[in-house]
């Protein structure tokens, strides 16, 4: 088990700098575009990965449909979203709306697994929101001046919520490492449509990347996309959706941490307080709180019984 928290916090740290690389790539160049080929990228690099696990196979109707479905919230979505929020908004602001995603993923549970939600699951839920709110309110207009882009990352964390949850339903026929790869191809090809619509000279930008920028897509596209995703969604067909949220708790700190660091970006006290309210309401709402007070109980129950 603590071989996979382990992986769960290298997750952490490659999707919380991977923030501010999708930020760079997708200023770069033209967002959808430019998605659609890292996602496409990373599908490859999932698949070299799996032929020399020898976990490769066909999937069967049944997990076609989830596939599809999931791929839709999970690739298409939540990178399409990710991609124009991020080209509209700062690196600090995404990476905190990021972080409550294990909110959200209680939420969806809750809807659509019939979830038992606590008191105190729903006080954290209340004060993700309120961390959202101090987050919006760290832009020149305040509350008054929402940015669009904020809007766009809060969607694409929305929509990968629920595609958990469809993980969770399929993981236990179909490898979720396997289950990423085609999620990840299917959903690049559809980006990719997607861009020649909204982006019709989006192709004519690549050649003008220089070798830095395209160091950071691949970084994004392989370590980011395809490896952190790839033991992600491994990690959840092993120690369920809510236990594998609470690790992205991390992630808001490191995409703070790059966004100083690689950006430049300040660190106001809005968005401070907007962290602070999303990490205690991502231990509440997520049951991380109530789960630790529970094997603490269980623990000093063995020790009087012995």
């Amino acid at each position: 088990m603590y071989k996979i928290y382990g992986l769960l916090v290298f997750v952490m740290l490659a999707w919380g700098l991977n923030v501010t690389a999708t930020k760079i790539v997708v200023t770069a160049f033209t967002p959808v575009t430019i998605t659609a080929i890292r996602v496409f990228t990373a599908a490859i690099s999932v698949f070299i990965f799996l032929y020399f696990l020898k976990i490769l196979r066909l999937p069967t109707k049944k997990e076609v449909y989830y596939i599809l479905i999931a791929c839709l919230f999970n690739v298409v979505c939540h990178h399409y979203f990710l991609s124009i929020g991020l080209s509209k908004t700062s690196a600090s602001n995404g990476g905190l709306i990021l972080g409550l995603g294990p909110i959200l993923t209680t939420v969806v549970a809750f809807f659509f697994l019939k979830a038992r939600v606590s008191y105190l699951q729903l006080t954290g839920i209340v004060l993700g929101l309120l961390g959202v709110f101090f987050i919006v309110a760290a832009g020149k207009g305040g509350f008054s001046g929402i940015s669009i882009g904020d809007i766009y990352v809060f969607l694409a964390i929305f929509t990968q919520a629920l595609s958990f949850v469809l993980i969770k339903k399929v993981s236990n026929t179909l490898d979720p490492r396997l289950m990423t790869g085609y999620m990840m191809l299917a959903g690049s090809i559809i980006l990719f449509i997607i861009s020649l619509i909204q982006e019709p000279k989006g192709l004519s930008q690549i050649p003008n990347g220089t070798w830095d920028v395209w160091l950071v897509f691949l970084g994004s596209a392989v370590i980011a996309t395809a490896i952190g995703h790839m033991i992600y969604n491994y990690s959840i067909g092993k120690v369920g959706v809510s236990e594998a949220a609470v690790f992205i708790n991390l992630n808001p700190f490191f995409a703070l941490v790059g966004a100083v660091l690689f950006l430049g970006e300040v660190i106001t006290v809005s968005r401070v307080i907007g962290f602070v309210f999303i990490l205690f309401g991502v231990l509440l709402g997520s049951g991380a709180i109530e789960e630790y007070l529970r094997d603490l109980k269980r623990k000093k129950h063995i020790t009087h019984s012995l």
